[in-house]
Parts: structure tokens; C-alpha cells; sequence
């Protein structure tokens, strides 16, 4: 990715930003904070790959 296809995303980003209205924005903002702490775990927010993949391995194994 060159320089100038750089600027080019940052400037459509900032434009699209810009042109949406505020309560837009907040409605977005407020759905996607619900969406992320309800399909993430903590574990895995906070520390990683590693302990989820360890619950997988202990669950599989007690199964």
C-alpha cells in the first residue's frame, strides 16, 4: 500500500465520519460496545488465545 492510497482511505474515512450525524454515530457506537462485550470472553480479551484454547482442550478431555 502506497502513501497516496493511504491518505486517499484516511480522507474517505474521516469524510464519511464527518457526514453522518451525531446521533448516527452514538446509536453505532452504542450497538457495536453491546455486540462486542456479549461475544467476546474476558479471558480471551484480556489475555489472549491461550486460555481459551486451554478451556477447549480441558473440556474436550473431561468429555
Amino acid at each position: 500500500m502506497s502513501a497516496n492510497d493511504y491518505v486517499k482511505y484516511v480522507t474517505q474515512q474521516i469524510v464519511k465520519y464527518m457526514d453522518t450525524p451525531k446521533e448516527a454515530r452514538k446509536q453505532l457506537r452504542e450497538e457495536r460496545k453491546n455486540v462486542e462485550t456479549s461475544s467476546t470472553f474476558y479471558s480471551n480479551r484480556w489475555f489472549g488465545v491461550l486460555p481459551f484454547s486451554l478451556k477447549l482442550m480441558l473440556n474436550k478431555r473431561k468429555k
